[in-house]
């Protein structure tokens, strides 16, 4: 028979993880902020038809200048102007250097090559690469809630657990991203939809079959939502911040579905996706190697020392860049740069440079992806070694055990490809 000691220990409960990425109130502003931007926006968007025309724009104003661009040039920073990132430069030079300038290279010979050369008009290859980008980009934010996820675990001591690894690359892929797409379809939000995506889904049953994804889809993220949730409960260590990220995750998709409105959706799935990225570059950088061997170097070294200084100089470029970055990005109907660079931003959008900054903001969209997954690929240990700013637990316990770094051969797992 057990002894009362052994049986009070089996009845015990669980122990609860809150081991966050750095503190509390941190992980909620920058990577845990659906928990409250999402009760936030619905509030502001409340009375009002058109949520443009709502508090929510202004809100996405002021978190879009300074986060929207920056974000977009994050892992850049990291790769090319933190010492800790030095060592990869050196031995992946074709993942950090070649890659790059080959994607740069395509994107402006594309958008500027005559049409005796690629006979397309120049619309016509903006489809084209839009298309192409969406389906990177869909990737890519799915990516980003896996390696968030795979980051909580590591924190909550369960790095290597291979069935909770698999059910949340699964959860970020088809949650995270492909009920993204079609709740995005049936809004009608993907650009250029008419051209690619209502073909594929025909005149005949149309209402038919978009009822049964609308409904469909909801009840799936419901269920998959909770499946996640009883498998991190039942573990033998569950995470208090991951469950608040698949809820908060579950929270933004289920807006996408139920808003009236998209432009609810967009708002809160592009300021959680830059957010996290900007933070986690933060950490990254002014937790890394300081040893700084160039003049260039030394001279930011007093801003890599610092999360605040990073975020702020990267603040400073979104601002720079939005005139330039948003031609490619949005359409007229979304423009910020206006209020802030008046006729100087509307000029740009009409004026001859326009093809120039089209193949300026693929160029840096793609090779944004290739970077986010190559400073952030910790499969390797140099990444590993690189990033431990990152990695290193707040708690005083040292460098956390992440999932790649005990199965070498695992494919990325980490928050990857941050668009």
């Amino acid at each position: 028979m057990a002894s009362p000691d052994t049986m009070s220990r089996a009845k015990a409960p669980h122990p609860v993880s809150m081991q966050c990425i750095r503190s509390p109130a941190w992980d909620l502003v920058w990577i845990l902020n659906p928990l409250w931007l999402v009760p936030l926006v619905l509030l502001l968007a409340w009375g009002h038809e058109d949520a443009r025309n709502s508090p929510v724009d202004g809100l996405f104003f002021v978190l879009a200048v300074p986060l929207w661009f920056g974000h977009r040039v994050a892992s850049a920073w990291l790769a090319y102007a933190t010492p800790a990132y030095r060592p990869l430069l050196v031995r992946q030079r074709t993942r950090f250097v070649a890659a790059p300038l080959v994607i740069a290279a395509a994107c402006f010979a594309v958008m500027l090559a005559p049409e005796s050369v690629l006979p397309m008009p120049l619309e016509e290859r903006v489809v084209w690469m839009v298309v192409l980008d969406f389906v990177f980009v869909s990737h890519h934010f799915a990516a980003q809630h896996f390696g968030l996820l795979s980051l909580y675990r590591a924190r909550a001591g369960r790095a290597s657990a291979p069935n909770t690894r698999r059910l949340d690359r699964w959860f970020a892929l088809v949650v995270g991203g492909g009920f993204v797409v079609v709740a995005q379809a049936l809004t009608g939000s993907i650009a250029f939809q008419e051209r690619w995506v209502d073909p594929w889904l025909g005149e005949v049953g149309s209402e038919l079959l978009e009822r049964t994804l609308h409904d469909g889809g909801i009840a799936l993220v419901v269920i998959l939502t909770g499946l996640v949730l009883g498998v991190e409960l039942r573990s033998g260590r569950p995470s208090l911040p991951r469950v608040a990220y698949i809820l908060g995750l579950a929270a933004m998709v289920l807006v996408a579905f139920l808003a009236r409105d998209p432009f609810l959706f967009i708002v809160l799935w592009s300021v959680q996706h830059w957010s996290a990225a900007m933070g986690l570059t933060s950490l990254a950088a002014s937790g890394g190697d300081q040893a700084a061997a160039t003049r260039w170097r030394r001279l930011l070294a007093p801003i890599n020392r610092r999360g605040w200084a990073v975020l702020l100089l990267l603040a400073v470029v979104s601002l720079l860049l939005l005139p330039l970055l948003e031609v490619e990005a949005v359409s007229d109907d979304y423009v910020y740069a206006d209020r802030i660079f008046g006729a100087a931003a509307w000029w740009l959008r009409s004026s001859p440079f326009v093809p120039v900054l089209l193949a300026l903001g693929f160029a840096t969209g793609f090779i944004h992806y290739l970077l986010d997954r190559a400073t952030f690929r910790f499969s390797s240990p140099e990444v590993r070694q690189a990033a431990r700013g990152l990695l290193q637990s707040r708690a005083g316990s040292g460098v956390v055990e992440h999932p790649a770094a005990s199965s070498p051969q695992n494919p990325v797992d980490g928050p990857a490809q941050l668009r």
